[in-house]
């Protein structure tokens, strides 16, 4: 069987989760990548084909158990189980608590940290009989400090933070390298620039992350010697207080 990562959470093409999947091909493994829009996931394998790597788009919904399971399926009946799954599904919304519905917090949390335990339990279920490999999610500052109005946020990647501590020192003993990267400042990407186009002018040059950067890490992290892993790495532009 061949070598094989999942990338889940692949949206614009100028976004983290492409290239994520894009560092990962050009690695040499053939990327699974899992979103929710066909024609995003159809853009970003295009873009991988053009440079010679090997893409599979797969549709899904990782808040549904059976679509986690479809997904890992689609790359096991394929290469194998993977030697590297990044969980970087999310979506940074914000609302004052006063104002917010019920369902607005439950989706939130749904998305960024149910999720990421449907991902993390079938990762493991696939790769510790293969010897283990290695499990990367994607935090945010608000991982590890909650503000208003993105309480409802916070409190979600607060629990992914955990989910992601609690498999490390579950698993970690058996071979699966489980890695919580921190994401302290703002992502140079689609949505982003999209939205608050003015951010990029006022933080100036490398003021902001640069996804290509961010991929860089979360590679590095896959290929540390196992007498020196990381658990938990947060990066940031050289500019950022914190």
């Amino acid at each position: 069987m061949g070598r094989a990562a999942i990338g889940i959470g692949v949206g614009a093409r100028a976004g983290l989760g492409a290239a994520l999947c894009r560092r990962f091909s050009e690695e040499g493994l053939h990327v699974f990548l899992a979103g929710r829009t066909q024609e995003r996931l159809e853009a970003v394998t295009a873009e991988i084909h053009a440079a010679n790597g090997r893409a599979t788009p797969v549709v899904a919904d990782t808040t549904v158990a059976a679509d986690v399971v479809r997904l890992f399926d689609t790359a096991e009946e394929s290469e194998g189980p993977p030697e590297l799954v990044a969980y970087n599904a999310g979506n940074n919304r914000f609302k004052p608590l006063l104002e917010m519905e019920d369902e607005f917090f439950e989706d939130l949390w749904r998305l960024c940290c149910f999720g990421g335990f449907l991902v993390g339990r079938e990762a493991a279920r696939r790769m510790l009989p293969d010897g283990g490999g290695s499990l990367l999610f994607t935090g945010a500052t608000a991982s590890v400090r909650s503000r208003p109005p993105f309480t409802a946020f916070a409190s979600a990647k607060a629990g992914l933070r955990a989910v992601a501590h609690g498999m490390a020192r579950e698993f970690g003993p058996q071979g699966l390298h489980v890695g919580h990267v921190v994401i302290d400042g703002m992502i140079d990407g689609d949505q982003l620039n999209r939205r608050f186009p003015q951010f990029k002018q006022q933080k100036g040059e490398d003021g902001m992350l640069r996804v290509d950067a961010i991929a860089a890490a979360f590679w590095g992290l896959h290929v540390q010697q196992r007498s020196a892993w990381t658990l938990e790495l947060d990066l940031r532009p050289f500019k950022e207080p914190f």
